[in-house]
């Protein structure tokens, strides 16, 4: 992620560290970044229980999914953590990690299917991943000059054009995570596609990877709503502000 969480807890008023009415917004995008996370961490727990009937791993379908759709150029590693899984677009890597490589669960199996979905966009030039990847250069330097800018700002005696352009800077990250959606919903929906079509896994075990990948696309909807939130209460605080 893009780091917006680290703007939570930093008051703005007349003094930093000043306690605001607008801090509601700040709980209610942590309210749902929490809820989304404890809702996907549970539903994969849930499912990873459940092992699939053909018995292959999350590696082997993978590349079975891969072959499947003509693509032959990229590398199934292994990856530290919990739910690390990504596909790299630079390196043609799709990285599964330690709780999903060698899984035979209906979770694993969904979530390595649906980096496979995004190893498909790459191959077949899908135009939100294209956009989402040039956006990563300017999103993350307006990520990280945002703060610095509105807090030069304010101390410039609520310089406006400089705070403007802090806003406006913090505001590519929400624009990056807009443009995330449909990238990771359409993943989603190929992964689904493959595994019932291609028999890897059976009717009523796809039902069940949808759930857990539907769990895991809230997450990215749930970032969006609170960088939102956030963006809402700079405009609040320092939109048009005039120096008292």
């Amino acid at each position: 992620m893009l780091g917006y969480y680290g703007m939570y807890g930093m008051g703005f008023g007349r003094g930093f560290g000043y306690f605001d009415s607008t801090y509601f917004l700040v709980l209610i995008g942590l309210v749902i970044s929490i809820a989304a996370s404890t809702h996907v961490q549970s539903t994969y727990k849930k499912f990873e229980r459940v092992h699939s009937r053909a018995g292959i791993t999350a590696a082997e379908a993978a590349l079975r999914i891969l072959n499947g759709a003509g693509i032959y150029d990229v590398r199934i590693e292994r990856i530290s953590g919990n739910l690390t899984d990504n596909y790299d677009p630079r390196s043609k890597v799709l990285h599964l990690s330690d709780s999903t490589y060698n899984s035979t669960s209906v979770a694993a199996i969904g979530v390595a299917a649906h980096e496979c979905g995004h190893a498909i966009q790459h191959d077949t030039n899908y135009a939100p991943l294209n956009i989402r990847g040039s956006l990563v250069p300017i999103v993350n330097i307006g990520s990280t000059i945002s703060i610095p800018l509105i807090i030069i700002g304010v101390i410039l005696s609520y310089n406006q054009p400089l705070i403007t352009l802090g806003i406006a800077m913090f505001s590519l990250t929400l624009l990056f995570q807009l443009v995330t959606l449909p990238v990771e919903f359409d993943a989603s929906g190929r992964a689904l596609r493959i595994l019932d079509q291609s028999g890897l896994l059976a009717h009523d075990e796809v039902n069940n990877a949808k759930k857990v990948l539907t769990a895991a696309a809230l997450t990215y909807v749930a970032a969006a709503a609170a960088t939102a939130l956030q963006l809402l209460r700079l405009i609040i605080l320092f939109g048009g502000r005039r120096r008292d």
